[in-house]
């Protein structure tokens, strides 16, 4: 096989075994390695439930993967990629799906050519909130495609806004329909949002799809929240769904409180003159300022 770049990080084979880690290629032809293809995903569905969460930053996804996350997300701008090219170097061992943007294809070839420049990135699947018919286009090519059911943010105008979904007959029979028409458009999994738990429960018997539960309890195959949730990078109010395991933003506001009092510190010091003291300053050698000054007096007169 011809030599590809491998993004193992350097670990011999018989490592990478030991840590779970497979040998992939990916739809890029670059050689990596994974905690899980999507077969093996799909190969947990009613076994156990996996832990995914989506990143907003190249340390955050290298401290999701030391943690032992099992599958990631991570947004994705065609026409920025940079920072998801950055958290996929920074977290290179775990099945990684780039969110891609639902305005971005028009058509099912423009689907196709998104998918494409993601993975050439180093996905391992894209997530989407396309139609069935986008997801079949993409699916075909080859593409590793988990839809999204529920709540779909950015079509909350058809479910009456950003509120629960499926509490009705007719809303539980429109969100099980539209993830069998997923189903048989190609994709492996779809992220279910804000849905009665009992009835994502029954659903993921019902697919044969690995459901991505967020606001649907334990319904699901995989349990996902944001790192921003998990972190408590923002302030309240959160989602109620939500779970904060850390307040970093509390400790980012002590931060800017600390980096106000710093700069304040240093402004006075130099208006009261106390900065830059004898320890900050270099002192010129004796005589070096006297040969100096003389120096310039006969370049002066030199010039006269």
């Amino acid at each position: 096989m011809a030599s590809h770049t491998t993004g193992d990080g350097g670990i011999p084979p018989r490592d990478a075994a030991a840590k779970g880690l497979k040998r992939v290629m990916t739809l890029g032809g670059h050689y990596g390695l994974r905690n899980y293809t999507v077969k093996d995903l799909r190969d947990q569905k009613g076994k156990r439930v996996l832990v995914e969460t989506l990143c907003f930053s190249a340390e955050e996804a290298a401290a999701a993967q030391e943690a032992g996350i099992d599958t990631m997300k991570v947004r994705f701008d065609p026409k920025a990629p940079q920072s998801s090219a950055e958290i996929r170097r920074a977290a290179p061992h775990v099945f990684m799906a780039f969110s891609v943007p639902l305005v971005a294809a028009a058509t099912p070839a423009e689907a196709v050519r998104i998918g494409y420049d993601a993975m050439a990135l180093g996905a391992d699947a894209i997530m989407c909130q396309w139609a069935p018919r986008f997801v079949e286009a993409a699916a075909e090519a080859g593409i590793p495609v988990q839809g999204h059911a529920g709540l779909v943010p950015r079509r909350s105008t058809w479910t009456g806004g950003l509120r629960a979904v499926g509490k009705t007959l007719d809303e539980a029979v429109k969100i099980y329909s539209d993830i069998k028409a997923l189903e048989n458009a190609g994709a492996y999994a779809v992220e279910v949002e804000v849905i009665p738990e009992e009835l994502l429960r029954e659903i993921s018997k019902r697919t044969s799809l690995l459901t991505s539960s967020i606001g649907g309890g334990a319904g699901g195959d995989i349990q996902f929240l944001f790192a921003d949730d998990i972190l408590g990078n923002t302030a309240p109010p959160y989602p109620r769904h939500s779970k904060q395991y850390r307040n970093l933003h509390r400790m980012k506001e002590e931060m800017q409180r600390e980096r106000v009092a710093g700069f304040r510190e240093f402004v006075d010091d130099v208006r009261t003159g106390r900065f830059p003291g004898p320890e900050h300053v270099i002192k010129a050698s004796g005589g070096l300022i006297e040969d100096f000054t003389a120096a310039l007096e006969k370049l002066a007169e030199r010039k006269v």
